[in-house]
């Protein structure tokens, strides 16, 4: 309280077309505004409505101008807004309600969602058939060994099946890899009691493959079955869909990384521990192309080409597999891929 005035907030006073200043208080009073002296002495005066009070932006100190051309600042805004506020003027401008909803912030979100669409739509893609075509066979060798070794460690065992019994579905698995452009030097299979996986078969990098006891147990003396899922894990490797995968769940956490921040040594992990392929799984197309070409060996093998089809039927028989293809999963239904294998078959009895 400044005499019979409400002080409203201290700053400085500036004379009409002068850069001196005046330490001094702005007060209300009942005649009028006044910026005063810390002396008490009234430098300027004017009515409420004649002043012009600068908007707020940000933290930048506001201006009241007088009608005689002095001008007072005061950095404090909040007693300048409280000011206002009271007398029923708008206490902050447009500017300042923009830079507190911080729109910028929201376009360089938008901005950072449309750079992450497309690097994932069209530059991660290339980077990893780029990544692909430069990896040294080393590396291949060392995440399947890596992956192997975690699976012999964990769910996997020494296979029960005789040796004897090994040793036929590998002669068919062998007259399968030498149809292909590496030949049977580029594959080996592996036998393995599946545990927990049950009856199944995959493909590692460097063309080891594993087949669990379960599945040769599910097959029920149908070697030419067991050669067509071999064939179809042999495209994988063809095509290199592991390798692919794993880059590409790299290139994944790169991203994440790049639009959300360091979320630890998720590239690293996934590239180093051969476990990571343990993680990933093929997409649609992937497994629609090892389809195919499961196809395309058994046929070129001398072997009925149809024979991946009666695995799926098997599996849908058996197992109760009667999902369809759905917008959240990763795999074609089975139904879905034994129709196709026998619409691809008949396709290339045509040609």
């Amino acid at each position: 309280m400044v005499s019979d005035g409400q002080t409203i907030a201290g700053g400085e006073w500036y004379p009409p077309g002068s850069s001196g200043r005046v330490i001094a208080t702005l007060v209300s009073y009942p005649d009028g505004i006044s910026a005063v002296s810390a002396e008490g002495t009234r430098l300027s005066s004017g009515a409420f409505a004649g002043l012009s009070i600068s908007a707020r932006v940000g933290d930048i100190p506001r201006r009241i101008n007088f009608a005689d051309g002095s001008l007072f600042e005061t950095a404090d805004n909040a007693a300048i807004d409280a000011f206002l506020k009271n007398a029923g003027r708008r206490h902050a401008g447009w500017v300042h309600l923009l830079e507190e909803f911080h729109p910028r912030i929201f376009v360089f979100a938008a901005l950072v969602i449309l750079l992450a669409i497309g690097i994932y739509r069209y530059a991660l893609p290339l980077l990893v058939e780029i990544a692909v075509l430069v990896t040294p066979p080393v590396v291949p060798q060392m995440m399947s060994s890596g992956t192997l070794n975690t699976l012999d460690t964990t769910v996997l065992s020494v296979s029960d099946v005789p040796q004897a019994r090994q040793t036929e579905i590998t002669e068919r698995f062998m007259r399968i890899a030498g149809a292909t452009q590496e030949g049977t030097a580029g594959y080996m299979l592996n036998f393995r009691d599946g545990g927990a996986i049950g009856p199944n078969a995959f493909a590692l990098p460097d063309g080891n493959i594993v087949i669990t006891d379960q599945l040769i147990e599910l097959a029920d003396g149908d070697d030419e079955m067991i050669s067509g899922v071999l064939a179809h894990e042999i495209g994988h490797v063809e095509y290199k869909h592991s390798l692919r995968q794993l880059y590409r769940a790299a290139g994944m956490a790169a991203l994440v990384m790049l639009t959300a921040g360091d979320v630890g040594s998720g590239v690293e992990d996934i590239m180093t521990q051969g476990g990571g392929l343990l993680a990933l799984s093929y997409s649609r197309s992937a497994e629609s192309q090892a389809d195919r070409r499961s196809v395309e060996l058994m046929r070129a093998s001398g072997m009925d080409p149809l024979a991946i089809a009666r695995f799926f039927e098997e599996l849908e028989d058996r197992l109760g597999d009667h999902s369809g293809t759905s917008m959240l999963s990763t795999h074609p239904g089975t139904p879905e891929r034994r129709q196709a294998i026998v619409d691809y078959a008949k396709s290339l009895e045509g040609r």
